[in-house]
């Protein structure tokens, strides 16, 4: 009986009004309570309608209630004040979505490309024979042989961080003899003993990656060694291999060779050499030890993808390809026609003789430089893994040299290497304005420049224009838009070694500006610990050398810290117009700006004699006074000038910072003094780049 009492009191409890359900009992047990004995069907019904009513009863004055039936739930829930806000919220959710998808389409849409790595900062050039020894072999190589001791260029990683450099750019480092500078390469797969193991290449590239940096390395695509296992097998008419050389037939008596035709090498005299085991002759642009591949060989062609493969797998992240002008020659074998028709035609044997019509720049020579990009990008589908291809076409004119960049629509060289700077050997604003200019306007339109001031075939900058010249050319190279590239030792002024006496069989000229990295003041420069290195270290290394203007506020290192942390910060430097203003036998005046940025740099740049400058005339509405942001001279940093009256040294260059809203770039008399590679405009509201302004 207590147990039939316990029931009628809960059905009693969920039947008044819903007002206490601490059971939390659910509306479907209601219908399945067995009814009281004592009371008949009918009155369990008539109770049951009086409490619930009809199919809609209502629950005016009754608030929510933990476990409330589904039923009383959507009750409440189809009330007014309950749907309404619910319907508000989901169509603003609807609505926020909506506009989160349109913004975020409009933004991808109206963002210029972002910067790549070998776009942001500067890259550095290493001769790896002349950076680090640590073996004490007097040879600089990729990592010291003691686990213990890490060396070699791995050593001084930390130190080319801290001139915010983004890329490392090694120099041949193959398994080559020596002659032409390790460019006779006799295995492409191998690392050349002077330098370390595979494995110490392998732990280099890690090393350079957990820095953060990236790593490109030279490749010379056009010839080989004639100690390669190609040409042994080619000399021979062994398979495939038979004619992955250019070979012809020559008279060969008596020692003296008659030739198929004049071309001439590189280095002067024929370009032919008679090889004794096939019985012919062999072409070589080069020294006769450096025979030229046949590209016109699909299997060469395909030999030479499968080394570019080998090392990206090993992660390289690009390629330096080098003397890609000379890997077609003509078909034909027709004499190249002779600069000075009246010479005698026996006396033609310096390079310089000949124009070089039929043996550089052949028809398919482009499509081969494609075909090694195609490659690259099949390494360059990973997020921030895009493989950098730079090509070496030197002393080609400027509008030859543009042509590397590719068609509009077909991808080339991210850039062909400016080496135009490194051509002047005397230098005058007119002489830099005429570089700057003649590379800007050859350049197809949204290309990437880049701007080098030395290299290892050319003679350093201090013994071309003399030391007061490095600080202002260091301040150019990063005040002009595209990729600075800085050759090891230009950030601390180094020059060409001057002994003559010299034990390797090179050109002494470009010899000379290869001398071992200097950076202390000890012995041989802090570069080796051997009693003789490959090269003598330059006699000035006492007070030029990295220990000693580390500590030097005022020193080209202190200088280039300044101007690359400058151009790493500035998006005036690294996404701005630049602007040309004037320039004359002294002088060279631009500015770099940005729109939606108000203010604006003007670079001063004096190369000539001491002169006196008026700013003011040449821009309207440039104040009395302005502030020096950047100096050659440290001392100047921060000061103001009369801008009406700028004095300036010799070799003294100034960055101006002025607050306008005026920018050059827009007015009609500048439009045609104005570059910009990819065109940006920066809102400060969003902190964004834009393109359509």
């Amino acid at each position: 009986m207590a147990e039939d009492k316990s029931k009628r009191d809960s059905i009693e409890m969920s039947m008044k009004g819903c007002q206490t359900n601490n059971g939390f009992v659910r509306n479907e047990d209601i219908l399945e309570q067995t009814p009281d004995p004592g009371s008949s069907t009918d009155n369990l019904k008539h109770s049951t309608r009086s409490n619930l009513g009809s199919q809609e009863p209502d629950f005016k004055g009754v608030r929510p209630y933990a476990g409330m039936p589904k039923e009383v739930l959507f009750q409440f829930s189809g009330q007014a004040r309950y749907r309404i806000p619910r319907e508000i919220l989901f169509w603003l959710t609807v609505a926020s979505v909506l506009v989160l998808i349109a913004a975020t389409i409009a933004i991808i849409a109206l963002s210029p490309k972002c910067l790549d790595w070998w776009q942001e900062g500067p890259m550095y050039q290493i001769y790896p024979r002349s950076f680090k020894d640590s073996n004490k072999d007097g040879n600089g190589d990729l990592k010291g042989t003691c686990p213990e001791i890490i060396q070699g260029i791995q050593d001084k990683l930390d130190y080319i961080t801290a001139l915010n450099i983004k890329t490392v750019w090694i120099t041949s480092f193959y398994k080559s003899s020596l002659k032409d500078f390790r460019y006779g390469v006799e295995d492409f797969r191998e690392v050349d003993p002077i330098f370390g193991t595979m494995e110490d290449f392998e732990n280099l590239v890690a090393a350079i990656h957990d820095k953060g940096l990236k790593l490109i390395i030279d490749f010379i695509p056009n010839h080989t060694s004639d100690k390669h296992i190609w040409f042994q097998l080619s000399r021979t008419r062994t398979g495939k291999y038979t004619d992955y050389y250019i070979w012809h037939d020559c008279t060969h008596e008596n020692g003296k060779t008659i030739p198929p035709n004049n071309w001439l090498s590189v280095y002067g005299n024929s370009s032919w050499h008679f090889d004794e085991v096939r019985n012919q002759c062999y072409f070589h642009q080069f020294m006769k030890e450096q025979p030229d591949l046949n590209f016109r060989n699909p299997d060469v062609q395909e030999e030479i993808k499968e080394i570019l493969r080998f090392w990206l797998t090993k992660g390289v992240d690009g390629f330096s390809f080098d003397a890609v002008k000379f890997l077609l020659e003509a078909k034909h074998l027709r004499d190249e026609i002779q600069v000075n028709k009246t010479q005698i035609p026996d006396t033609v044997t310096q390079y310089s003789e000949l124009y070089h019509d039929f043996t550089t720049t052949q028809v398919g020579m482009h499509d081969i430089v494609r075909s090694f990009r195609q490659t690259m990008d099949q390494y360059s589908t990973e997020p921030g893994r895009y493989r950098f291809m730079g090509t070496e076409a030197y002393a080609e004119s400027i509008d030859r040299t543009v042509m590397y960049y590719g068609l509009p629509f077909i991808q080339e060289a991210d850039f062909p290497f400016n080496n135009y700077l490194t051509m002047l050997d005397t230098v005058s604003g007119n002489s830099v304005y005429e570089v700057i200019t003649s590379w800007m306007e050859n350049m197809p339109e949204g290309k990437w420049p880049n701007w080098m001031i030395g290299g290892p075939d050319s003679s350093r900058l201090t013994s071309r224009l003399g030391n007061q010249y490095v600080n202002v050319m260091n301040m150019l190279l990063f005040t002009l838009p595209g990729t600075p590239i800085t050759y090891y030792g230009e950030e601390i002024g180094m020059g060409n070694i001057v002994a003559t006496n010299l034990n390797e069989s090179y050109d002494i000229n470009t010899l000379r500006s290869k001398s071992p990295m200097q950076w202390d003041n000890s012995s041989n420069a802090g570069f080796s610990e051997a009693s003789h290195t490959w090269l003598p270290t330059n006699s000035d290394y006492h007070t030029v050398n990295v220990d000693v203007q580390k500590t030097q506020p005022r020193s080209a290192l202190k200088l280039y810290q300044d101007l690359s942390l400058l151009h790493a910060n500035e998006l005036l430097l690294n996404r701005g117009w630049f602007c040309h203003l004037r320039n004359d036998s002294h002088y060279v005046v631009y500015t770099r700006e940005l729109d939606g940025i108000d203010r604006i740099f003007i670079v001063v740049l004096n190369f000539g004699e001491s002169t006196l400058l008026n700013l003011h005339n040449m821009i309207s509405g440039l104040p009395a006074t302005m502030r020096i942001r950047l100096s050659t001279n440290s001392a100047d940093k921060g000061s103001k000038v009369d801008t009406s009256g700028i004095f300036l040294d010799k070799g003294e260059g100034l960055i101006f910072e002025h607050n306008t809203k005026n920018l050059l770039h827009r007015q009609t008399a500048f439009r045609d003094r104005c570059f910009v590679s990819n065109r940006a405009c920066y809102s400060s509201v969003l902190n964004i780049l834009y393109t359509s302004c």
